[in-house]
């Protein structure tokens, strides 16, 4: 490999003589070489779009020359459109703040602007990482404006997933309307349910938890550009934050403006949190769908088998045609790697010290990535797995029909006692409720009928009384002139 020697304030460097970045890019790459992860492509587009706010910004304001900028902004708009991204190299797991890859990305669009001015690669004369690509800011007030653009870039597409998970959810609750089956609690038989409620509960959590993230999200339009290093604004200005604030929310099309309290946003990485524990929130409820769809297809000959998942791979290399519920053994994966990823951000959100926040790449990281793989597996969770899952009417009824839990409807009749003992017995003996009812003649058999109808146990309100409360109601009306 060829290299070029750079100079920056530690010393020489050897850089090689192709790559865009410079010499603290490549201090970085000899220092960090930890995961072999680089930044996600939302956090190079959002740092390029900062890049390139700030070019323009500047030179409005008359501080940076039109051609320097020009090219600034023309390097911005290859590297926005796909070009370059090999050049960003740093590790996530880096120096604190973020500086390293601030500067991989001020040497990346230094070098090319020079080039694009007809300079060579690693002369800075021309065209400077810091005094021109990085004018009128710090790692400090780039880097976290960038995380939250990237995660505001993301918000979108992830809601969306989760609308299209609830829609799903909620067609099948539809389709299951009149599918009967015995509802559990504490994983043992409860009363009836139909296994359309079961699935527009799930629906509902969804949406509910998805609204959630939105709601957080909101949090995230604050932007501390222009705080420069703490929160002063020194070598920045409000004229500048203003107009690179408002070039941002046109390059986005989001509502972001200048934080309300720079040093709010330049200490503290509370906003990020609270997004990521709106994502946690969001993976548990998906999570529980998923568990709970292997739990309902479990079988199919020895477990509840009150659903049928598609099958989308062989499902054992020993023992042939078994299928397992693959899809939603993926999406628990995935919810256990988003509690990670907000473990992490809490335990560096509540590492920020005095002015600042450095544990600000590995919270940008793991957030996106949360952010990233919850996404996809929502939509492949609906696609592949909730889309085709078909019911299995005649294996709920028999298990509801055997299960006890029918009693509870007789409760409000011969006191919780007796039920108690009436379900105590069935189980004992595998004899009906009914039949035990009748034998001891509590109630009359067209009472107990309606009492003990699965259908009506799914509604509001005392199996039993529902006719009489009708019938009761009609004969206390009034009766008009015309009846």
């Amino acid at each position: 490999m060829k290299f070029r020697i750079e100079r920056d304030p530690l010393g020489d460097v050897r850089v090689p003589a192709d790559a865009y970045y410079g010499a603290q890019t490549r201090r970085a790459v000899e220092n960090f070489p930890i995961s072999g992860l680089t930044a996600p492509s939302e956090l190079i587009v959002a740092t390029v779009q900062i890049k390139k706010a700030a070019a323009e910004a500047n030179t409005a304001l008359g501080r940076l020359p039109r051609d320097v900028a020009s090219a600034i902004v023309r390097a911005a708009d290859e590297v926005l459109s796909g070009k370059l991204r090999d050049q960003f190299v740093v590790d996530v797991y880096q120096a604190g703040a973020g500086t390293s890859h601030n500067m991989n990305t001020n040497e990346v669009l230094a070098n090319r602007a020079a080039e694009l001015l007809g300079a060579k690669r690693g002369l800075y004369d021309r065209v400077h990482p810091n005094d021109h690509v990085n004018m009128s800011q710090s790692t400090n007030d780039v880097f976290p404006t960038a995380t939250r653009l990237a995660l505001l870039s993301m918000v979108g597409p992830l809601v969306e997933a989760a609308a299209h998970l609830a829609r799903g959810l909620s067609n099948k609750s539809r389709a299951f309307a009149d599918v009967l089956k015995t509802g559990r609690t504490h994983l043992q038989d409860a009363v009836p349910i139909t296994l359309g409620q079961e699935f527009s509960g799930y629906a509902a959590n969804i949406e509910h938890a998805a609204d959630g993230v939105a709601a957080a999200a909101k949090q995230l339009l604050e932007l501390n550009l222009g705080a420069t290093a703490l929160g002063t604004g020194l070598n920045a200005g409000d004229d500048y934050t203003e107009h690179a604030v408002d070039r941002l929310k046109a390059y986005t099309d989001q509502p972001v403006r200048p934080a309300a309290n720079r040093f709010r946003v330049t200490q503290s990485m509370g906003d990020v949190l609270a997004f990521s524990a709106a994502l946690r929130r969001l993976a548990v409820e998906v999570n529980k769908v998923a568990s709970d769809l292997r739990l309902l297809s479990s079988g199919p000959r020895a477990g509840l088998a009150e659903i049928q998942l598609p099958a989308v791979q062989p499902g054992s290399s020993i023992m042939p045609g078994k299928v397992n519920p693959s899809v939603p053994e993926m999406v628990n994966q995935v919810c256990f790697q988003v509690y990670g990823c907000d473990s992490t951000i809490l335990a560096a959100s509540d590492a920020g010290q005095l002015e600042l926040n450095v544990m600000m790449p590995v919270i940008a990281w793991n957030g996106i990535h949360a952010t990233r793989i919850l996404t996809n597996a929502m939509r492949v969770l609906h696609d592949r797995c909730v889309a085709e899952t078909r019911a299995d009417e005649e294996q709920c009824r028999v298990l509801l029909d055997r299960s006890t839990a029918v009693a509870t409807a007789l409760s409000p009749y011969i006191g919780y006692a007796a039920t108690a003992e009436i379900a105590k017995t069935s189980v004992k003996t595998g004899r009906p409720i009914r039949d035990l009812v009748r034998e001891r003649k509590l109630l009359p058999d067209r009472q107990l009928d309606e009492i003990l109808s699965p259908t009506v146990m799914t509604s509001p309100g005392i199996p039993g009384h529902k006719k009489a409360a009708a019938s009761s109601s009609r004969a206390a009306r009034p009766r008009s002139k015309k009846q």
